[in-house]
Order: C-alpha cells, then structure tokens, then sequence
C-alpha cells in the first residue's frame, strides 16, 4: 500500500495513515448547525473529506465517511424563535435544504449522516459513564465535565490550561454558570429552560445536550473508539474538538482518534468588497453577514467550479473567496473540457505516465490537491504536444476521478439536431444584424451546455457545463 501521510493538528507533525485493521479507515467530521441554509465556506469540509474518501479508496482502502448533523443547539432556538416557527420543523428544513445543497455537489453522501436528536440514548449513556467515573457532576438538572480531570486537555489545541475559556457562560443563565465548580468545566447537558421547545428525559432530569457531547457519542456510535480521521474546520480545534477529545478519553480511556485533521476557513473581504486585491479578510461565516449560500454559488458558476476553486488550495491553508476567483476556477473546468477533446478511449502514453505519478505522490502527501492540479495541468500541456498517435484519455479519467471532476474527461458527444438549429438561427440573427436574439440563442445554447464559439472556419458548438 502506498504511505499516505497526513497532518495531525495534536502533534503539529504529519503522520502517517494506519488503518486498524483489514484495511478499513473511519473518518468522522463535523457538519453543520442547521439554524439557516449553508453557505459556500461550509461546503469545504464537506468537499475535503469527500474527496478524501474518494482518494483513500482509490487506493485500496476500506473508507466510512460519517458527516453529523446538529440539529439541537442554542443557535437553532434562536433562530426558530425570530422566526415564529418550532426549532424542530426549523431545523428539519434546513436538514433537507443542506442535504439537497451539498446533493448539487456530485460528491455522492457519506456512509452516515447522524442527527444528534436521533442519539440521545447513546448520548445520555456517555454522560453516565463521565459521571460514574467522576470525570463529571450533576447539579440543579445540568451536567459539566471536570475539565481538571483530564490531565492530557489542552494536549489538542496546544494551549496552557488556565487560558482556555470555553465560551459558554454566556449561554447559560447567571444561575447555570455559577453551579460549575470550576469556570473551566462545560456542560454536557443542560436543564430545561423557558423558549426552549425541545426536551429530552434523563437521570438527571428533563433537558437536552450540550454541543460537545453530541459528537463524542456520535461518531463513537458509527465508528468505535480509536478511529483514523477526525475531521473538521479550524475553528472547531479550540473548544469543540478538545472537549470532544477530553470526553472519550476520560469515559473510555483511550482516544477518540489517530489523526485530527483541520481544514482552512474561506474568507472574504470583511469590508464586503468583491476586489481581489483587498487585504483585509474575514472568516465566512453567518454571524458576520459575510456569507455567499452555497445553491446560489452553484448556481451561479457549476459545481465543476466550485470545486475546482476548492482542489486548487492545500486544504490546511485559509483560501480567499470572491466572484474573480470563481471565475478564473470556470475557466480552468474550461480547459479542462477542451483538453479532454480529441482524446480517444484508452491508455495513456508511458511518455506522460510520470505526471499521473505526480499527481498521486501529492495526495500522499498530506492530501496536497493544489499540487496534485499542478501536475494534471502539466499532463494537459503534454497532451496538446504534437504526437504520432492519439492520446488515450485514461490518466486524465483517473485523476479527475478522485478530484470529483471526471465528468470533464468524458467524450463531450456531439450536439443535437435542436442545438444545431438554434446555432442556425443564432446566425441567422447575426447576419440580419439582430444581435439581442443573437445573445438570446446564444443563452439559450449555454444553458443547454454549449457555447459558441467564433472560429476562422465559421462557428461550432463545444461541450460546457449548463
């Protein structure tokens, strides 16, 4: 098997990928909140982890992919409440919305999609075993973890332990905060409080989970204890997965996971320009106003495009997010089509085998895919070198594959006898001067999936994405 290294954010080192046993490898990572529609900076993760998947499995590997669903938090009351609306049917439309959305992506689903509110028996039993073993305390209905019990926490985000401020007080009510015996600990479950309209029994007493738990129980549900990857933007390092990790370490006595694996957020110009020289970025997110929804991104460019932005970072780095970006990532899938033109099924030349060699050494590599699309353009320039014999499409077929494009290597086919008249008529216009229809004919060929273009020999139809 070929060594597979990946950078794991508790050691700060790139380790290499050990599959437990039989070749299997689980990889856990966390989706999103579904208080409103994502946005295009939530569809990295999304798209990291399932690329990555495709690339573990290319290479032989037994792959299970879980991506959670929270659909019990702080955020979705919130948001059900401006609304009007029970935070339950809230949170099941944007579940769907979000599935439909990253459905658009062509990536395929994970192997499992767990909604917290479908674990809370597995959930609840977690809390117990913190509890029996003293690694948490009820109290007036809540439940905190002991962070100081864990002699290991902060080992994760590499912080001093007297600095890590979990954030939630101001969730709690001044009561809730002032029952922690420690201003460290976090809650694991939460007492039942007016507005809130979901509610959950437990030893304890009548209340719902915390954010952390959640995930611990989730992906130990799915994928045991001790799992390869565990994934997740960067922003979740510090609190979310420390206490995840703090959690099973302390309930189960090993770790949750081999590798903690943390992609890059996109950002935006936080003054909300679109220029691309603007220096001053900010984190997409909903809570700053900054966000592009994803459906409308896809909309707009393909998901050909979108992906292509995405494979064209090194998934760890932040990547800038704007319109000009999104174009010059149209016009790669472009040259990319018109590459993969004149190709004829088969193998590749041995000559080029070399760059597809490449391509994969990057994966291996820390999952280097702006690499890895470094080399699929040199093997695109090597093509269009004039050679004896056609060339066979066959590297292209299995490098696009694992990028999720491999629909840009396939024969574009020809067009129909309706696309041909409108071609006709497009021309027509031109000649009678009519150019309003002659852009219209020409928009209605692009939504088909072809464009026109003007050549010396008159124009031809060539094969884009609608």
């Amino acid at each position: 098997m070929t060594t597979i290294r990946l950078h794991d954010t508790r050691s700060g080192e790139l380790r290499e990928l050990r599959p437990r046993d039989g070749g299997k490898v689980g990889i856990y990572a966390c989706g999103p909140t579904v208080y409103a529609r994502i946005h295009v900076g939530n569809a990295r993760p999304f798209v990291v982890y399932s690329l990555l998947k495709r690339y573990l499995e290319h290479e032989g590997l037994d792959v299970t992919l879980v991506i959670n669903i929270t659909d019990i938090n702080d955020k979705i009351y919130v948001a059900a409440e401006s609304l009007g609306v029970a935070s339950a049917d809230l949170a099941a439309q944007m579940t769907a919305h979000y599935q439909a959305d990253t459905e658009a992506l062509g990536l395929g689903r994970p192997d499992a999609e767990p909604l917290a509110s479908a674990t809370i028996a597995t959930i609840v039993a977690l809390i117990a075993d913190l509890i029996d073993s003293g690694n948490a305390y009820a109290v007036a209905g809540d439940v905190y973890f002991r962070v100081r019990s864990d002699a290991d926490y902060g080992s994760l985000s590499c912080r001093p332990i007297d600095e890590m401020n979990q954030g939630e007080d101001d969730e709690l009510s001044p009561v809730g905060a002032s029952l922690k015996e420690d201003p460290l600990d976090f809650a694991l479950w939460k007492a039942h409080k007016k507005g809130e309209d979901t509610v959950w029994d437990a030893p304890w007493g009548r209340g719902r989970p915390g954010w952390h738990i959640e995930c611990s129980a989730m992906a130990e549900q799915f994928l045991g204890v001790g799992f390869e990857i565990h994934g997740g933007g960067n922003d979740l390092v510090f609190p979310h997965h420390e206490n995840e990790a703090a959690q099973t370490r302390m309930a189960r006595g090993a770790e949750l996971a081999q590798i903690w694996m943390h992609n890059g957020m996109l950002q935006v110009p936080s003054n909300g320009a679109k220029m691309r020289g603007a220096t001053d970025q900010a984190k997409m997110a909903k809570s700053v106003g900054n966000v592009a929804a994803l459906h409308e991104v896809v909309d707009a460019f393909g998901r050909d495009a979108l992906i292509m932005l995405f494979v064209g970072a090194h998934y760890r780095q932040p990547m800038a997010f704007d319109v000009e970006r999104m174009k010059e990532a149209r016009a790669r899938v472009a040259r990319v089509r018109d590459a993969a033109r004149g190709l004829v099924d088969g193998e590749s030349p041995a000559q080029m085998r070399p760059l597809r060699d490449a391509f994969f050494a990057a994966l291996a590599e820390d999952f280097n895919t702006a690499a890895a699309l470094g080399a699929l353009f040199e093997w695109i320039n090597e093509r269009h070198k004039p050679r004896a014999e056609p060339v066979g499409r066959a590297d292209l077929v299995e490098m696009l594959s694992v990028l999720g494009l491999q629909n840009l290597a396939g024969d574009a086919g020809e067009p129909g006898p309706e696309e041909q008249e409108l071609l006709e008529r497009r021309q027509a216009a031109r000649a009678g001067r009519d150019y309003d229809e002659a852009d219209r004919l020409r928009g209605e060929l692009r939504v088909r999936g072809w464009e026109v273009r003007d050549g010396p020999d008159g124009p031809e139809l060539v094969r884009v994405e609608p």
